[in-house]
């Protein structure tokens, strides 16, 4: 309930930084913009710096344009979509670098790049979980565990203490299932045992009766 109640504040303080005009491709531009600017500090984006502050500058420029647009100061609402896709395309180019320069990083065994690629929030988290794991567990010595790693394996350590409690919790269910069929079988056994010595007792009871009645018989005969 917390964890919902803290992603809906989060969500709404994004949302509020951003203009609220086409958000759905606006927001993805304007959340990634710090992230794409920090690419500068990794060697091999050393040749995409300019360009790179060239986008930044002009995300930057679209987003106060977009503001504007929201209070109804600017009008041109094709204008402004038509930049937001413009340099939606330079987001996703600089997104798909990453996701290759990161697998380019795991085959060459980079673990340098590997690590700051795989924390430059610019990846596909859900997707990109395995192979930044297999690689990690093969290169530990190399890779320090912290960002999205610690993430990882904090998430993984939750899962399979979720998983215990739950497999806790269903040997649990089958060991009070197996004692009440034992409790039932018991008492089926012990009614039956009971039954058993009924019927005995009757049998025993009929047996004495006709011992008794032919002795009577066989003294009406002598």
């Amino acid at each position: 309930m917390h964890k919902i109640l803290f992603l809906l504040i989060l969500t709404t303080l994004l949302a509020a930084q951003n203009p609220k005009a086409f958000s759905a491709l606006g927001d993805i531009v304007y959340n990634n913009i710090d992230k794409i600017q920090k690419l500068t500090n990794i060697d091999e984006y050393a040749p995409y710096e300019k360009k790179i502050q060239e986008y930044a500058a002009a995300v930057k420029k679209l987003k106060k344009e977009g503001f504007s647009l929201d209070e109804g100061v600017v009008k041109d609402k094709m204008h402004y979509l038509n930049r937001l896709r413009e340099l939606s395309r330079t987001n996703d180019f600089f997104v798909r670098s990453v996701k290759r320069n990161l697998d380019l990083a795991i085959e060459n065994e980079n673990s340098k790049l590997f690590t700051k690629l795989a924390n430059s929030g610019l990846i596909d988290e859900k997707r990109s979980k395995n192979k930044i794991l297999d690689y990690y567990f093969a290169h530990s010595d190399d890779v320090n565990t912290t960002g999205i790693i610690q993430k990882y394996l904090d998430e993984d350590k939750k899962l399979q203490a979720k998983k215990e409690r739950k497999k806790s919790l269903l040997q649990r269910k089958k060991e009070r299932e197996l004692e009440k069929i034992q409790r039932i079988r018991k008492k089926d056994k012990l009614e039956q045992k009971k039954l058993e010595e009924q019927l005995n007792k009757e049998v025993q009871k009929k047996k004495l009766q006709i011992r008794e009645e032919q002795k009577k018989e066989l003294s009406k005969t002598i």
